[in-house]
């Protein structure tokens, strides 16, 4: 029997984060924390992380299908915040979004890790973004360090 199991550490990678600037105070904690677990843990140069703000949740999947058919990234990490309201409006988003993340990952192979918070209300969501203990950034940063290098493994083979 084979087990395919990987460290978190890869030097070399290159990774996109895209991230909205709607509800960007929280979004913001999520990024700083997805950054920094890189760095520390993942042990990735600032020069190999590339950021891009958006405005809004809808626009992650246009966003994620460009960078990855562009095939210059080893993961791209989605980071934001859809808040249910008064209205279905959320679920429309969320059930699009998550979608369409999984078609382009498996269309251009490439991992497409979400750290989306899916919330029912501002408590919910601060509770998800570090203010107290997790931070979904942060990960968010972890699984992809080990799906990065899964992925080079299961290559190898």
């Amino acid at each position: 029997m084979k087990i395919i199991q990987a460290k978190l550490i890869t030097k070399k990678a290159k990774i996109a984060i895209i991230t909205t600037r709607f509800n960007e105070f929280i979004n913001d904690k999520l990024l700083k924390s997805c950054i920094q677990t890189l760095k520390r843990i993942g042990n990735i140069e600032s020069n190999n992380i590339t950021v891009i703000k958006i405005p809004g949740a809808y626009e992650i999947s246009i966003i994620s299908e460009i960078i990855a058919y562009q095939k210059k990234y080893h993961a791209i990490i989605v980071l934001g915040t859809i808040i249910k309201g008064e209205t279905r409006h959320n679920k429309f988003i969320e059930n699009s979004l998550t979608y369409g993340l999984s078609k382009i990952s498996i269309q251009h192979r490439i991992p497409i890790i979400t750290g989306i918070l899916m919330t029912k209300n501002i408590n919910e969501t601060l509770e998800r973004c570090g203010i107290k203990i997790n931070n979904k950034g942060s990960e968010a940063a972890i699984s992809t360090l080990e799906i990065i290098n899964i992925i080079k493994k299961i290559n190898q083979k």
